[in-house]
């Protein structure tokens, strides 16, 4: 049997990709979800690889690309800025406008953020942050959420409001408020800061 010496293993999405230099600004948006999923796509905390979590009960799709900032956690400080307990104790949500069809998961992309969704699922923060494709020809140079029209706004709150409803069951999820780049750029600071604080990064 030869003897192999493997220098380079694929990095775990979570812990060993970066939120990117130019963060809150600009970060890394791993992607988990496209808008041609009708299944929920989870990274798999342990492994790195990309696991069905559930299909989706309704025929709701996710309007967006939808994924996560690597090394970003929900935890304290996100819950603070959320007047909550406690946050969701997942890496920080980002839905991604590309104005080109996007139909892979599993992939890194540079996003510019603009703002995001309070979302309190539970009680739990469960924010969502709102970013564009860099670099994209029609979205590309949004800076804030007034760039964005407010038909794509109202879809993602619409699908996060309703993506997890079970007929007969009150709903568990609400959107206290949407809010601009300013805001994102805190949220995804704190998430940062509670990343380090839980896992010494």
């Amino acid at each position: 049997m030869t003897d192999r010496t493997f220098s380079h293993w694929r990095p775990h999405p979570w812990h060993g990709l970066e939120a990117g230099p130019d963060a809150p600004r600009v970060v890394n948006a791993y992607i988990e979800i496209t808008p041609f999923d009708l299944v929920k796509y989870e990274v798999d905390k342990a492994s790195g690889y990309l696991r069905v979590d559930r299909p989706q009960r309704t025929s709701s799709q996710p309007p967006t690309l939808y994924g996560f900032i690597p090394q970003t956690y929900c935890a304290a400080k996100v819950a603070e800025l959320a007047s909550v307990e406690r946050g969701d104790g997942d890496p920080l949500d980002i839905c991604v406008l590309s104005e080109r069809p996007i139909t892979k998961s599993e992939i890194v992309i540079p996003a510019r953020v603009v703002g995001g969704l309070q979302m309190i699922d539970r009680n739990e923060a469960d924010d969502k942050i709102i970013a564009v494709l860099r670099g994209d020809f029609v979205w590309g140079e949004a800076a804030e959420i007034d760039d964005i029209p407010a038909v794509l706004i109202e879809r993602l709150q619409h699908y996060f409001t309703t993506y997890k409803l079970v007929p007969g069951e009150p709903p568990r999820i609400r959107i206290a408020r949407t809010y601009g780049y300013a805001h994102a750029a805190a949220v995804i600071e704190a998430a940062m800061a509670d990343y380090r604080d839980a896992f010494g990064a």
